[in-house]
């Protein structure tokens, strides 16, 4: 079997670097204004460091908790371990853990800090509705994730989003029981209230902007591993396939259910977006499936090209 390797794409790399070039701009502009308005940071950090520890080190197992996920063996489910251990002989990647989420949501997702903590995770939903070939283009889609660190990467992405929205909260409360509301103010008082004023308004738009970047970077990650997982398998007709099936199919899938899996779109393979407006619509962590569909018949035609 000939090892391919997960290929590069110079010009989604270029646009994630730019976006982790303008996070960390931003992140040293927060540090200045707030340095600034003297604010001490400590506290802040301390509580943020502790938030970004505990999600870059338990990243697995959060996700496989909060999807009821359970580790299966190869005797177990044979043909999603075959598939897999296939996918890792062609990309020369050590096989990460392999597990099973009873839902009937059809989706997979990928978690983990480095490839040696990772784990690949299908619903029975999935394996129930796709064919081989098209599993085969969505777990290649996801070990793509994990060979790139993509957890890590967006876990760390998302430290300056998550510092600003603390120090938003500590702001509010500090202010609700004892700067804003006191009704005997002198100019030490006044200085305080503009103070955490002043807090309350870099931290709001460093947060909705940190936000904002965190998302595209994570759109584009995802259309990289769409990219990686067609050039893998060679098929990428093939995941096309997956995406309009699963889409498709989620859109039967109760409201409800819907709803309590939208937590986790950032790790799954197709995100669970329930009818009508909402949050993910507006600031969704991947492409429409149009751009996606778009991008994989362009490797098809290139790959045809080339043959």
């Amino acid at each position: 079997m000939v090892r391919r390797g997960f290929p590069r794409d110079w010009g989604l790399s270029a646009r994630m670097l730019a976006t982790i070039f303008f996070l960390g701009l931003l992140y040293v502009l927060f540090v200045v204004a707030l340095v600034a308005l003297q604010v001490s940071l400590a506290m802040v950090l301390l509580v943020a460091a502790g938030l970004l520890f505990a999600q870059y080190y338990f990243a697995d197992r959060i996700a496989l908790m909060g999807m009821g996920a359970r580790e299966v063996s190869p005797e177990e489910a044979p043909e999603l371990h075959g598939i897999i251990d296939r996918l890792c002989a062609l990309a020369d990647m050590p096989k990460p853990r392999v597990a099973i989420a009873n839902s009937d949501i059809p989706n997979a997702f990928a978690s983990g800090r480095d490839q040696r903590h990772a784990v690949v995770a299908a619903t029975t939903g999935l394996l129930r509705r796709l064919e081989e070939p098209e599993l085969e283009a969505v777990l290649a889609h996801e070990l793509s994730h994990v060979a790139h660190r993509d957890m890590a990467v967006m876990t760390i992405a998302s430290f300056l989003a998550i510092l600003a929205g603390l120090l938003m909260r500590f702001a509010l409360y500090a202010g609700m029981f004892g700067g804003f509301g006191n009704a005997r103010r002198n100019d030490r008082g006044d200085q305080t209230a503009l103070v955490m004023l002043g807090v309350i308004v870099v931290s709001a738009v460093v947060y909705a902007l940190g936000f904002l970047l965190t998302r595209l970077l994570s759109r584009y990650r995802e259309l990289a591993a769409d990219r990686s997982a067609a050039i893998l398998t060679g098929r990428p007709s093939a995941l096309s396939s997956a995406l309009v099936k699963v889409s498709g199919q989620i859109a039967g899938i109760p409201t409800r259910d819907l709803r309590a899996a939208e937590a986790f779109n950032a790790f799954f393979f197709s995100p669970a977006v329930s009818p009508g407006f909402s949050l993910s619509s507006l600031f969704s962590t991947h492409p429409s499936l149009e751009r996606r569909l778009e991008q994989l018949t362009q490797i098809e035609a290139d790959l045809g090209r080339t043959r």
